[in-house]
């Protein structure tokens, strides 16, 4: 079924969204066994799948809607936690870049006591210098000073562009944090549908160990009764055990998936909760694949962000070669020096000063070199993220179409097979069958009850994985909340 094909695309989506510049797509995944859907895997996921635990747990049953789960996630996630904290990161590296445009003022006030050895200058050291009559050593005495010291970029191109990639990096952290937020409102629906598919297994479990135990019972009465052989006795409680494994299996699956949902939106440690079975109702698509297509590429927080990292790259290009270029800078300072604070003069100097870079032992040339690799790494970035779009909003529509069809097929063979196991219960009780019959049929209500939970799930998925690929999770939520965040 698509589901389990949808569950790997979420790890493969998590770990390229872990990764700062990475192509962000939806992967085709190899078809498994319909059994069941495997929980995510934690070494793939980088922090998407992890959440920093808030609040005390209760001893009530908390009962947990999906839009809980999701407005939990968005605030606890540790993916989007971390995300957040690149923002402010980034904003003080812009800070720092821009420094060394704007002035840079300093203040410093100073006493001090000191005696110095002028001879040591040839101040009346040497007959018949002008300057025999100095004596040698002059002092102790006082020097204060309160200054203020001034400094000024003028022309200084390196720097300008140093603070143009710093502003773009910084841009790209905000759009990296808003696509933070649509993938963690993807990855808790997605981790809240599989919790919710894990207990409909369980429950199909329960129902089917429950029919085994009724056909177990029955087998026995019919054999005393002389109707059927002991074998078929034999066979129905190995039936019975066998459905008695599959709750045991499907219940802890289920229970473990639940303690990764209850891990990525922060719930408290150790707190119960329960899920609500209802789901809100996913807007269907309304747009055609190419004009899908087009609004992703102007929406997607991801590809806008790559792009940002390509103008920063640029950017950073342009100030290596403006660090080759000659600098001009102002420096000044005023404040009064005298030998105490009361006879102290007002005193100050102004200094413009030509920087010419003529030789730095090769470090310009390597930090252009760096510079045009790192700017053809960022385009080749977001022409694959560009790409990876494409793909996955292809696979959406895809997997939507496929699991609407998988769903309404699904149904109809779960009420066949449902008749099938009543009316092979029927030929057994009347000994016209062997329960060979029955456990065939048993087989096949089991078999359709897996296909029909991931046929409905896996359409809700393939609508999630679709506003996910267009960069509107956000404004969908915002939709199903009634405005509210």
């Amino acid at each position: 079924m698509r589901l389990v094909s949808l569950t790997l695309t979420l790890h493969l989506t998590v770990a390229a969204l872990a990764r700062p510049a990475a192509a962000q797509q939806f992967q085709g995944a190899p078809q498994a066994p319909p059994s069941r859907i495997p929980p995510p895997a934690p070494a793939t996921t980088g922090g998407f799948l992890g959440g920093v635990p808030s609040g005390t747990a209760t001893g009530e049953v908390l009962t947990i809607t999906i839009l809980d789960a999701i407005r939990r996630a968005l605030d606890h996630n540790l993916g989007v936690l971390t995300a957040e904290q690149s923002i402010n990161r980034a904003g003080g590296a812009r800070w720092r870049a821009l420094s060394d445009l704007l002035p840079n003022v300093n203040a410093r006030v100073g006493e001090t006591r000191q005696r110095i050895n002028l001879a040591a200058f040839g101040f009346g050291s040497s007959p018949g210098s002008p300057f025999a009559d100095i004596p040698g050593i002059v002092g102790p005495f006082n020097v204060f000073d309160a200054r203020l010291y001034v400094s000024q970029a003028v022309v200084d191109l390196g720097a300008l562009n140093h603070s143009r990639a710093a502003s773009h990096d910084a841009e790209a952290a905000r759009h990296t944090f808003t696509s933070a937020r649509n993938f963690v409102i993807h990855v808790a629906g997605n981790l809240y549908i599989q919790a919710l598919a894990a207990e409909s297994r369980a429950a199909a479990a329960r129902a089917q160990r429950d029919t085994a135990g009724a056909l177990f019972t029955q087998a026995q009465d019919l054999k005393q009764a002389g109707i059927v052989a002991g074998v078929d006795v034999l066979r129905a409680e190995v039936q019975l055990t066998t459905e008695t494994q599959r709750v045991t299996a499907a219940e802890n699956d289920a229970e473990k998936v639940k303690l990764q949902l209850a891990r990525a939106i922060g719930l408290p440690l150790g707190q119960r909760f329960a899920l609500d079975p209802d789901l809100p109702e996913l807007p269907d698509p309304d747009l055609t694949f190419e004009q899908t297509i087009d609004a992703a590429y102007r929406s997607r927080p991801d590809y806008q962000a790559a792009l940002e990292r390509v103008k920063a790259a640029e950017a950073t290009r342009q100030a290596v070669v403006g660090d080759r270029l000659p600098t001009v800078r102002v420096n000044a300072d005023y404040g009064e020096i005298g030998l105490t604070v009361g006879d102290a003069r007002m005193t100050f100097s102004v200094v413009g000063a030509v920087n010419v870079p003529i030789f730095q032992g090769g470090r310009q040339q390597a930090e252009r070199l760096e510079a045009e690799a790192d700017l053809r790494n960022r385009r080749a970035e977001a022409e694959d993220l560009r790409a990876s779009i494409y793909y996955e909003i292809r696979a959406a529509f895809l997997d939507l179409q496929a699991s609407s069809q998988q769903l309404q097929v699904a149904t109809k063979a779960r009420d066949l097979a449902a008749q099938q196991l009543t009316q092979s219960r029927d030929r057994f009780a009347a000994g016209v069958a062997s329960n060979i019959e029955v456990v065939q049929a048993q087989e096949a209500v089991a078999l359709a009850a897996e296909r029909y939970i991931a046929a409905r799930y896996g359409y809700d998925l393939a609508k999630g994985a679709l506003i996910r690929g267009t960069g509107t999770s956000q404004t969908v939520l915002r939709q199903l909340l009634g405005g509210r965040r």
